[in-house]
């Protein structure tokens, strides 16, 4: 993964749990994206993000694509992870 985590918010209340991330991506920009994990289909899935200040709805495929050469769900995982170890999380 070439984005670093600059700023987490995890919430982990609730039915499935939240995660709010900021990450800082190649080329100095800036990617925010707010996720959850869906019990039902055991999937991540991206509910907003905002790359750069462009708001780009729950669209994430471009990035994952373009930029980090893999699947959002393999993206998401991935970020969730260092996470879920950050704050003890199973």
């Amino acid at each position: 993964m070439q984005a670093k985590i600059r700023k987490v918010k995890f919430n982990s209340e609730g039915k499935n749990p939240l995660y709010k991330v900021i990450l800082e991506c190649p080329k100095g920009k800036e990617l925010y994206i707010h996720f959850d994990y869906t019990n039902a289909t055991k999937t991540f899935w991206p509910l907003e993000v905002n790359y750069n200040g462009e708001h780009k709805g729950a669209k994430l495929a471009w990035y994952t694509r373009e930029v980090e050469d893999m699947t959002v769900d393999a993206f998401l995982g991935g970020i969730a992870m260092r996470i879920n170890k950050k704050y003890g999380f199973k």
